[in-house]
């Protein structure tokens, strides 16, 4: 248990980690009220950065998804109550997760974001882009919750497994008998 806890556990918070780096474009656009196009422009030279990158840090990425995906399948197969509750929701916010990265992050930053036109940052950003640009800071956001999530389960988990062999000691101190507590004669 304990290997396969400290895999998610670190997992889980490099893929929170990544998501983090985000924040330098995410912030400009989801918390700075109201957005200007230098900041949409920012955020989207960002993204055109990753789009950009080399693959060798994708296939990085995709190899540490699929290793936290594969050990918290693998926890499954214990059948304890425990695991089926804390896994079971970690399995569905790691695979929401993944899904929602697969399918609605990566193809906008691949489709959109690969050739940026030139521009000045005082040109006005174009709608598809800006629009974009929303849609993948939201659902960074997301998915940083719900990796968040994933943590939480996995801290509860433990801290219910801890309770549980604190309960088992208990009640196996109660079984034993103790040393003899009889009144022994006092000598004067």
């Amino acid at each position: 248990m304990g290997v396969r806890a400290a895999v998610v556990v670190c997992v889980t918070s490099f893929l929170l980690g990544s998501l983090f780096t985000h924040w330098i474009a995410d912030s400009l656009t989801l918390w700075k009220s109201p957005t200007n196009d230098q900041n949409l422009w920012t955020a989207a030279t960002y993204y055109s950065i990753i789009a950009n990158g080399p693959a060798q840090i994708q296939y990085t990425v995709a190899a540490i998804v699929l290793l936290g995906a594969t050990t918290i399948l693998w926890s499954l197969r214990d059948g304890r109550a425990g695991n089926l509750m804390f896994d079971g929701g970690s399995i569905f916010l790691f695979c929401t997760t993944i899904w929602m990265y697969s399918y609605s992050v990566l193809p906008t930053i691949f489709t959109l974001f690969k050739d940026l036109p030139p521009h000045p940052k005082t040109d006005s950003i174009p709608q598809d882009l800006q629009s974009a640009i929303f849609a993948v800071a939201s659902n960074n956001l997301i998915c940083s919750v719900a990796l968040t999530g994933v943590l939480g389960l996995q801290a509860g988990r433990f801290w219910a497994e801890s309770v549980d062999d604190d309960d088992d000691e208990i009640e196996s101190l109660k079984a034993t008998p103790g040393p003899s507590r009889a009144k022994t004669p006092q000598t004067e």
